[in-house]
């Protein structure tokens, strides 16, 4: 397979490139390389960025125009990315509402739904999180308690979720909630879409190791949501999440930093007691490693971005991506501190390499949890992609109220 810009993609991707070269803020690109830089300061920014880019029609480049977007293939939307660089990292505050949200809302909301409230996420004007996860299901969503009880028009939330990223400063919400509970728990969900300053709505940041504060409890507690504001039909919210999570399986696997070249620029440039890093055999046989594994994330994505080209749903091999990555960050930035010896105790900005493979080792952690631990992305390999039996699932038919809470 030729890998190498057609003419048109090499055209696409000078005018991507001559336009960022123009309006890119240059001011912010020692922060934006700064690993242990925190993001929320940088809301403002990350802002004026998304417009500006909106304004040139350089957002959200594979949506379609009415809602945003450029109408761009996803070949192109990668070329976007390669070629905003550094800059790329203004746009996290809207990974989870455009790779995530966006497509979810795209794919059940009324039309008239869609043309009010994606192109202002496009735009950055408004930012969306997604509330999925919970204190007592875990990695299981479908185990989740949040309750929605219909009341006349409306219907009324209780409930709590856990680890919502940006929850913070986000306008608005996707919320996956339990309706019926006298069916097995995948059969008995509904989504919907919620304002976050919404009456009854409680928001509680979480302080992490690192001294980030990107998650959230969010507690509800009789929020009214209108029905017309319900994605999909009511018991089929399982179906609506799995746009969600494929899509956020692709989102993360695509845009984690496994940190690899900055580990061969760090080995390049290492002195060892016997000579360069990079010398060393048994640095050389690890680099070569994980050399291996980032071409083959790359052209994994690739795959995805072909079945997207083709109009399909993003499938389970998503899940390769993210699971690997995800043990690859952590791994590489362990091997980078070993290398640095006592020094490596060390973290901050006075630190070997400005800290950064010390901020990934704190951070890392959050990855192989976020979108899908490491074991059920294997459960979900091994089953859907590879095609071997499941696992033993007592709970698979039961219905939900049935199922055992205390003994096990």
């Amino acid at each position: 397979m030729n890998f190498d810009d057609t003419p048109q993609e090499s055209v696409f991707r000078a005018e991507a490139r001559k336009w960022i070269d123009a309006n890119a803020p240059k001011e912010l690109h020692a922060a934006l390389s700064d690993p242990n830089a925190k993001r929320d300061s940088m809301l403002g920014a990350s802002k004026a960025w998304q417009k500006r880019k909106a304004e040139a029609g350089w957002a959200c480049l594979h949506w379609p125009k009415e809602y945003g977007g450029r109408g761009s293939t996803p070949i192109e939307r990668v070329i976007w990315q390669q070629e905003e660089g550094v800059y790329d990292k203004l746009s996290r505050p809207f990974a989870i509402g455009q790779g995530m949200c966006g497509p979810t809302v795209m794919a059940y909301a009324t039309e008239e739904q869609k043309r009010e409230y994606l192109p202002p996420l496009a735009s950055g004007e408004k930012v969306w999180c997604q509330l999925f996860s919970e204190p007592a299901g875990g990695s299981d969503v479908a185990g989740l308690r949040t309750r929605a009880e219909k009341d006349g028009d409306d219907w009324i939330i209780n409930g709590q979720k856990i680890w919502t990223s940006g929850a913070h400063y986000s306008d608005y919400g996707i919320l996956i909630t339990r309706t019926d509970p006298n069916v097995p728990k995948h059969k008995g969900l509904t989504m919907f879409f919620l304002d976050m300053k919404s009456p009854g709505v409680e928001i509680k940041p979480i302080k992490q190791a690192n001294g980030m504060q990107e998650f959230n409890e969010v507690f509800f507690t009789n929020v009214r949501i209108p029905d017309a504001q319900r994605l999909g039909s009511v018991g089929d919210g399982w179906n609506v999440s799995l746009t969600t999570l494929m899509n956020e399986r692709m989102s993360i696997g695509a845009r984690v930093h496994t940190g690899f070249p900055e580990l061969f620029d760090y080995c390049s440039k290492l002195m060892l007691e016997d000579g360069p890093a990079i010398n060393d055999p048994n640095v050389r046989s690890k680099l070569a490693g994980w050399a291996v594994k980032n071409s083959g994330l790359t052209y994994t994505s690739y795959r995805s971005i072909s079945a997207l080209s083709k109009g399909e749903r993003p499938g389970p091999e998503n899940s390769i991506g993210k699971l690997v990555s995800g043990m690859m960050m952590q791994d590489i930035a362990m091997f980078a501190a070993d290398l640095q010896g006592a020094s490596g105790a060390l973290a901050g900005e006075d630190a070997e390499a400005h800290g950064e493979f010390q901020a990934t080792i704190l951070s890392s952690p959050s990855m192989r949890i976020a979108g899908g631990t490491d074991e059920i992305l294997r459960n979900i390999i091994a089953e859907r992609v590879l095609g071997l039996p499941g696992d033993i699932r007592v709970d698979k038919d039961v219905p939900f109220n049935k199922v055992p809470t205390k003994g096990r």
